[in-house]
C-alpha cells in the first residue's frame, strides 16, 4: 500500500477526517489529501512540539496557514481546535500523521482513526 493509499483509504475514507497528511520526522511530506496545503516549516514546528510542548502552548498549531489552539498532547499525540474543526496528530517511529476533522465528527472519533493507523505503522517499523 502506498502512503497516498493510507491517506485516502484509511483516513479520509473513514469520514471522520476531512484533511490529512503523512510526513517524515524531517518534515518532508510523503502523502496528503487534495487541497491540504501544509508546509514543511509548519510540520517542523509541529514535530518539535511533540517533545517541547511549550512551543505549541504559546504559539498554537499552524497547519495550511490556519492557526489552531493547542489543547493537549503527549510525546506521541497532539490535539488542537479552532471553532468547529479540530486537529489530531500522532507521531510514530519514523512518521507523523496529521489530520483535520470538522463538526459533527467528535474528537474521539478522529483520534480513533488516526491512532489506529499510527499504531499499525509502528508495528510495521514506521
Amino acid at each position: 500500500m502506498s502512503w497516498q493509499d493510507y491517506v485516502d483509504n484509511q483516513l479520509l475514507a473513514s469520514q471522520c477526517v476531512t484533511k490529512a497528511c503523512i510526513a517524515g520526522h524531517d518534515g518532508n511530506i510523503w502523502a496528503q489529501s487534495a487541497g491540504f496545503e501544509i508546509t514543511k516549516e509548519e510540520l517542523a514546528k509541529l514535530i518539535s512540539g511533540f517533545d517541547q510542548q511549550d512551543i505549541l502552548t504559546s504559539n498554537g498549531v499552524t497547519l495550511a496557514g490556519q492557526r489552531y489552539i493547542y489543547l493537549s498532547g503527549t510525546d506521541r499525540v497532539v490535539r488542537a481546535k479552532l471553532g468547529r474543526s479540530g486537529v489530531h496528530c500522532m507521531k510514530t517511529t519514523q512518521a507523523v500523521i496529521v489530520s483535520i476533522y470538522e463538526d459533527p465528527v467528535q474528537p474521539q472519533q478522529a483520534a480513533s482513526v488516526v491512532e489506529k493507523l499510527g499504531d499499525y505503522l509502528i508495528t510495521c517499523g514506521y
